[in-house]
């Protein structure tokens, strides 16, 4: 998910909290919600196109009521449409990881973003990465190990097995962090001076485009079958929704800065709305793995630059 910039960090006061954990809870939930709604018959593509466009929608009403300008140069112009792109292909892929894999797992491997972000910082604009970055790397992925249980000790399977089993779904979800990293290093060098909710808007815009595209090319939208899928679909919706609304408009008065960070905290609230909701469990080691990556992401974010 993109979240808004801020120029400087200040203290971090109980409302400010909890709005951070409220903003985790209901990405963390429009997860689970997506994966009931994949178990009866909606597609990635068909979720992808109605949550972003909802999103967009919601947010173009707040710019307008706000009375920001959408003027842009040549520069910004492509940046925001890059970006759009990359975000129309990452939710694809995320909303993959979650239709193919345990929701938490999905999210422990899209939350490796950071260090793609630092990659194509330094693959791109020859910006070196911070060492703190680089000396928490391996923690990543010791705990990114743990948690998809590469070696398949947890599921009893074997790591042939195992990997035969998630494999795909893993690739996705390291593929949608890959693409993310790559879209915030995009919009920080080549969207400078864009407001925040403009650029939303037209990131979320571009990215309902990306996924009608899909939808064209599969023949058209594969809506729920049952009541129970379209409350999910709609519950989803509005989860990511008003996530957003909340993240563009209170956020910026609360001045959170880095704190941010805390909303990594996404992959432990899916974790238990899965296991409530959907009944999905994994195993002990593979929790402590999970908890490894997201307490890792959040000290990151949170460190004195």
């Amino acid at each position: 998910m993109t979240t808004p910039t801020h120029a400087q960090t200040k203290a971090l006061g109980l409302t400010a909290f909890l709005t951070l954990l409220l903003i985790a809870f209901m990405m963390g939930s429009n997860h689970v919600a997506a994966r009931l709604a994949f178990n009866d018959g909606l597609d990635v593509a068909t979720a992808v196109a109605v949550r972003s466009f909802a999103t967009a929608i919601a947010v173009t009403l707040m710019v307008v009521w706000g009375g920001l300008a959408w003027r842009t140069h040549a520069k910004q112009r492509r940046g925001l449409l890059l970006v759009g792109l990359l975000i129309g292909a990452q939710s694809q892929l995320l909303y993959g990881a979650v239709s193919r894999l345990p929701v938490a797992l999905a999210l422990i491997a899209f939350n490796t973003f950071p260090i793609w972000t630092a990659l194509w910082d330094f693959v791109i604009y020859k910006k070196r990465p911070n060492k703190v970055v680089l000396k928490a790397l391996p923690i990543l992925l010791l705990g990114l190990f743990l948690a998809l249980d590469v070696l398949g000790a947890a599921s009893g399977l074997g790591a042939s097995a195992h990997t035969a089993l998630i494999g795909v779904g893993v690739a996705f979800g390291l593929a949608a962090a890959a693409v993310f990293g790559l879209s915030l290093v995009v919009m920080q060098h080549e969207t400078i001076g864009v407001d925040g909710r403009v650029r939303t808007a037209a990131t979320l815009s571009l990215a309902g485009i990306v996924a009608l595209s899909v939808m064209g090319a599969q023949g058209g939208p594969h809506w729920p079958h049952s009541s129970l899928g379209w409350a999910a679909l709609v519950t989803l919706t509005l989860l990511y929704g008003t996530a957003f609304t909340i993240m563009f408009t209170v956020l910026p008065k609360l001045g959170v800065g880095n704190n941010a960070a805390i909303m990594n905290a996404e992959p432990v609230f899916a974790l238990i709305m899965a296991w409530l909701v959907l009944g999905q469990t994994i195993a002990a080691s593979q929790i402590a793995g999970a908890l490894l990556v997201v307490g890792t992401v959040i000290w990151l974010g949170l460190r004195k630059r």
